[in-house]
């Protein structure tokens, strides 16, 4: 292969996995104030499988109308430092970094480009480029929910779905803020969200969470499965609850931005009553929670899960098991 060129995760249609292609592209070259990382492993989530569909409806306002306008996926990234541009002075080549690229993306080849603004943090000397690639999307979510839901210590909070990229991030991130954590998860797995700090775990297969006795501050549904009516009791009364997506009511609309005004005005109304209500969170650049966020990972404070690896010529099936819904953490992809 050319010095100049690269393989990479190609896909020029919205589609299923199968739309994917690895091919040989042009490598890119650093700006001024950006990093060339020579990738050694990355993740597919749902963020990637969303603009890969095109689904639902509405994330085609931002990935592109008739097509994707990025067609290098991957938001998430794990590797070298192999040149930086020459305003760049926070990073020096040979650098082992891990970080976040939501909206650039293009982690899926063997060769990237970031600005040096954004969350990029070194990675520990015990973690693997595997360990240290999933540091960031799922952990970026959850601490933007706990932080805008005004979590303070001593707090409690119900994670529902707490073995997904989101959730595991949730606990653990719930913890480092001095929060009192209950976690949901199947029976299969409840050592794992032990393992990973919740103070109790609640098996959905055997017990019904929403019958829970204790009241919570904030209930953060991780998955999507679940809605405020549902969850509504849990709360305390001035109790918060929030989710990743639109949940039950996003899958029984038949358009997406219907659901989407729904929620929005669910979340208004809730507010306006002065008691017990639901918050959408949309993610938002706030430089102070990415420094934090950084140092939990440069610490080795945060661990990731993993659930499986592939190489990137198997690109589609991860896709294929990311979709299934059954993954406990992350699916790293390695070059």
């Amino acid at each position: 292969m050319s010095s100049t060129r690269m393989r990479a995760a190609v896909s020029e249609r919205y589609g299923p996995p199968e739309v994917v292609r690895i091919q040989e592209v042009n490598r890119p070259t650093p700006k001024e104030k950006e990093l060339l990382i020579e990738v050694h492993a990355t993740t597919v989530n749902r963020t990637d499988c969303g603009y890969r569909s095109g689904k639902p409806f509405l994330i085609k306002f931002f990935s592109g109308w008739r097509k994707p306008k990025a067609i290098i996926l991957g938001t998430e990234y794990a590797g070298v430092v192999g040149a930086v541009g020459s305003e760049v002075t926070k990073f020096s080549v040979g650098e082992r970094v891990c970080g976040y690229c939501e909206g650039t993306f293009g982690s899926h080849a063997e060769y990237m480009t970031i600005g040096d603004h954004r969350l990029i943090a070194r990675i520990p000397q015990d973690r693997t480029f595997e360990q240290a690639a999933p540091s960031t999307e799922g952990s970026h979510y959850a601490l933007g929910m706990l932080r805008r839901s005004g979590m303070k210590e001593g707090d409690s909070v119900l994670v529902y779905g707490a073995t997904g990229a989101i959730g595991s991030a949730a606990v653990q991130l719930a913890k480092s803020m001095g929060l009192r954590v209950t976690a949901v998860c199947g029976t299969a797995h409840v050592d794992l969200v032990k393992g990973l700090g919740a103070d109790t775990v609640v098996d959905y297969q055997t017990t019904d969470f929403t019958r829970d006795d204790r009241r919570y501050d904030l209930v953060l549904d991780a998955v999507g499965k679940s809605s405020f009516r549902r969850c509504k009791r849990l709360l305390k009364p001035k109790g918060i609850y929030t989710g990743t997506d639109f949940g039950r009511v996003a899958r029984m609309a038949p358009f997406i931005i219907p659901a989407f005004i729904g929620h929005l005005l669910q979340a208004l109304f809730t507010r306006l009553l002065g008691g017990r209500r639901t918050m959408f969170v949309l993610p938002h650049r706030d430089p102070e929670a990415v420094r934090f966020l950084t140092g939990l990972i440069e610490s080795g404070e945060f661990k990731p899960v993993v659930d499986r690896v592939y190489p990137l010529e198997q690109i589609a099936e991860a896709y294929r098991y990311a979709e299934t819904g059954q993954k406990i953490g992350n699916v790293v992809i390695t070059m």
